[in-house]
């Protein structure tokens, strides 16, 4: 019996339909997000990294010289400090495409944030950092200064954090511009972004960026002019929308700060206490014109001598005859801690230990280790708590109070304790 034309048509239109419907559904699995066809990994102790390589190339988008523009851009944020999703890997027989190196890249990268980010809370850790040698572990070390380093990061993150649910909650739903990111520094081998806050350590920083970027072999060869007046390393405002975002989600994001007490009168010695073509003319004269009775004429057409006292009254002056320094501007506002979700916190009093063991989180080489000298005066001590006590007995107890009352976020959100009883 022969089928009839109609049913024929029918037959071909309905195994048509079936051949477009299975077509679709393999082009858009295809074109799925593999994080989201992965499980989200459980929070956990991640100490069995493994050894990798730096990064030579970015994934798609990434270009180090392809997006460099003017930050003129308004860049929106929509960035999650929760756990990152797992990627599947290819097995290793078989050819990879683009989009699986990309994604073999990002994981890599993810597992390294998760070694900080998912520890579990632990007990506050005194920041002073030992007096024995800082050996730098080596992969899968699970000794108990390892295990330290982590949590004394892990209670420094939930510090930091709480602080700013607390004070600054209208922060996270801001969004992130490239005056958030301009005291940024992008070193894109390690996919490193370290946030500069001057007298924490800042130039030496700059020092081992600058190695771990192959743009020299040995952070003592590199002069301090070639650090702060040279143009190697980048800054994330000179990047584009695309640029800023990638890296602010997919690179390990660090920095260091001080005791503000410290750094204050770290920055008063080393500007105004020495030789300085830019401080002296540009503010000291500014602050000697203001704050000093019957002024001498040499000191006013030179800007150099300003005391102590005179400098804290321009500093807590609402009405400054000059504007604030990134010196001693507030960390708050250098680095944008509540609003960047900062992988890895580190304190110039444990400096060394925190210096080396975030190089070993990013695989650096084992012979790089942070440098130890003093960028400038190097014959004048290093200002510790007890110079700091001494300038700071120059002043009356409500300047003192006021100055604590400048810097109080930053003591708050980094855990710093009262530097003088009877502060409140």
């Amino acid at each position: 019996m022969t089928p009839r034309p109609g049913t024929m048509r029918l037959a071909c239109m309905f195994s048509s339909v079936l051949l477009f419907g299975a077509a679709g559904l393999l082009l858009f699995i295809s074109l799925q997000d593999p994080t989201e066809l992965a499980p989200q990994q459980v929070p956990g102790i991640k100490f069995n990294i493994r050894p990798r390589q730096p990064h030579h190339d970015l994934p798609p988008g990434g270009s180090q010289d392809g997006d460099l523009k003017e930050p003129t851009e308004r860049v929106t944020r929509d960035l999650s400090s929760g756990a990152p999703r797992g990627r599947s890997l290819p097995a290793p027989d078989q050819p990879q495409t683009p989009l699986q190196r990309g994604t073999r890249l990002r994981l890599r990268q993810r597992r390294r944030r998760l070694l900080i980010k998912k520890m579990p809370a632990a007990a506050t850790i005194p920041a002073n950092s030992s007096d024995a040698p800082f050996i730098r572990p080596g992969p899968g070390t699970r000794d108990g200064r390892w295990v330290s380093l982590h949590r004394s990061q892990q209670e420094r993150k939930r510090v930091m954090q709480e602080a700013c649910a607390k004070y600054r909650a209208s922060s996270s739903r801001r969004a992130v511009t490239p005056r958030h990111v301009s005291r940024i520094f992008v070193e894109d081998r390690h996919r490193v972004l370290y946030c500069e806050v001057p007298k924490a350590g800042c130039s030496n920083w700059k020092r081992v960026l600058m190695v771990l970027a192959g743009l020299a072999s040995s952070t003592a060869d590199i002069q301090h002019n070639t650090v702060h007046y040279g143009s190697a390393l980048k800054r994330l405002d000179t990047f584009d929308r695309q640029g800023i975002l990638h890296r602010l989600s997919t690179y390990t994001k660090m920095l260091f700060v001080r005791e503000p007490f410290e750094r204050l009168v770290s920055a008063f010695r080393d500007k105004f206490e020495h030789p300085n073509s830019y401080y002296h003319p540009v503010f000291g004269k500014a602050i000697l014109a203001r704050y000093r009775a019957n002024a001498s004429r040499e000191a006013l057409r030179t800007g150099s001598g300003v005391r102590f006292p005179e400098f804290v009254q321009y500093l807590l002056d609402v009405h400054r005859p000059v504007g604030m320094d990134i010196h001693w501007d507030h960390v708050s506002r250098l680095c944008s801690p509540c609003l960047i979700d900062y992988d890895f916190v580190g304190k110039f009093e444990s400096m060394e230990d925190d210096a080396n063991f975030f190089l070993s989180l990013i695989r650096a080489p084992r012979n790089l280790t942070f440098p130890r000298f003093k960028d400038r005066h190097s014959q004048e001590a290093r200002t510790t708590a007890r110079i700091a006590h001494q300038y700071f007995a120059q002043l009356s107890a409500l300047q003192r109070q006021r100055t604590y009352d400048f810097y109080y976020m930053d003591y708050l959100m980094f855990n710093y304790s009262k530097p003088f009883a009877d502060l409140y």
